[in-house]
């Protein structure tokens, strides 16, 4: 029996620095480290997959718009890189995501306001969106217990 699959944020994954900053956010949680070992994770990184460097200026969602700290239009790098995750999430079959919160790809219920004064405000990113236009089920790092316990409801 093949075990589901769940996609998830690279920077959570952990390994090769992919944020904005050139670190990784590697989760340490039992289960989801337990899902790393079953091999279950897809790690994507819809920003290095949409051709941004790291490290690269932060960037936040301004209107329909990602900017960066620069005063960059990053949208279309941004777009691209969702639409690599939609594809991978479709090609593996996953059963779900867990998101890396608040960033301007893969915030699921939160997200910086475009200020860049570190105020976050409810909403979500662009991969985000995409993934759940597509029926995906879509999950933070602060939700993994409730992950799984969708997992186990699912998987009956």
């Amino acid at each position: 029996m093949t075990l589901p699959k769940i996609l998830v944020s690279r920077c959570l994954y952990g390994g090769d620095p992919v944020r904005y900053d050139g670190r990784d956010k590697a989760e340490t949680d039992e289960i989801f480290d337990k899902w790393r070992r079953e091999g279950r994770l897809v790690p994507v990184c819809p920003e290095v997959d949409g051709g941004l460097p790291v490290p690269r200026p932060p960037a936040e969602i301004v209107g329909d718009r990602i900017i960066n700290a620069e005063g960059i239009d990053v949208t279309r790098e941004y777009r691209t890189g969702a639409e690599a995750a939609v594809k991978t999430a479709l090609a593996e079959n996953v059963a779900f995501c867990i998101m890396k919160e608040s960033s301007p790809s893969c915030g699921s219920s939160n997200i910086y306001d475009g200020s860049f004064a570190g105020v976050k405000i409810p909403g979500e990113g662009l991969t985000v969106r995409l993934l759940r236009e597509n029926g995906f089920k879509v999950f933070s790092e602060k939700e993994i217990k409730k992950a799984e316990e969708y997992l186990l409801m699912t998987s009956r």
